[in-house]
């Protein structure tokens, strides 16, 4: 039953992963990487690595998309301009795609190239769960590296934001210094008029 669930989700996971690629529409595009990346938590619980799914879904699909999606949208793409450079750079895509699926290979099938060439003693289970293991070194030795990877991303954030709304004519921003600089005669203006009479009879 596994491994009918394991070809199902990897057949979903290629699908959704060749139209991030492949579709015209951005938004679509983050959509089927949402869809991705559901996909690859589910082969991760079936690995029984349940800390890398839940944070894939949690991270990823939580925070990182919702990211990605503001982006796209506050971005102005001219799409036309996206796809003349398509077919020149094509070639170097794919070679570069061949060295990727040949070094995923190479790491998916180190074990079995192992037991080939020499017999590997069977790996004994470990007293904790695979959680609690990546807590504890993720807390204590990786603290400040966690930590800096934090404040990269919030960096990135900032920086995508001031980035879109630099020299677009139709953004609105505040100027600070203009603001506390004012005057009352900039702002408020007297204007002398004769009363309205009543009525008379």
């Amino acid at each position: 039953m596994q491994l009918v669930l394991f070809y199902i989700f990897a057949a979903v996971l290629l699908f959704a992963a060749v139209m991030v690629i492949s579709s015209r529409n951005p938004v679509h595009s983050a959509m089927f990487l949402v869809l991705a990346f559901f996909n690859s938590a589910a082969l991760w619980l079936l690995a029984e690595a349940e800390f890398l799914g839940v944070a894939l879904v949690l991270v990823y699909v939580g925070a990182v998309m919702v990211l990605f999606l503001f982006v796209v949208m506050m971005l102005d793409i001219n799409a036309v301009v996206l796809r003349e450079g398509f077919a020149r750079y094509l070639p170097v895509g794919l070679a570069v795609a061949v060295v990727m699926v040949l070094e995923m290979v190479l790491v998916v099938g180190a074990d079995q190239i192992d037991a080939l060439v020499r017999d590997v003693p069977p790996v004994a289970e470990p007293a904790v769960n695979n959680i609690a293991a990546i807590g504890g070194v993720l807390y204590t030795e990786y603290l400040y590296p966690f930590e800096i990877a934090a404040v990269v991303l919030l960096v990135a954030i900032i920086a995508a934001t001031m980035l879109t709304h630099r020299r677009r004519a139709d953004s609105k921003k505040q100027n600070a210094g203009k603001q506390v600089r004012t005057r009352k005669a900039d702002r408020l203006r007297i204007v002398k008029m004769p009363a309205a009479g009543g009525n008379k009879e």
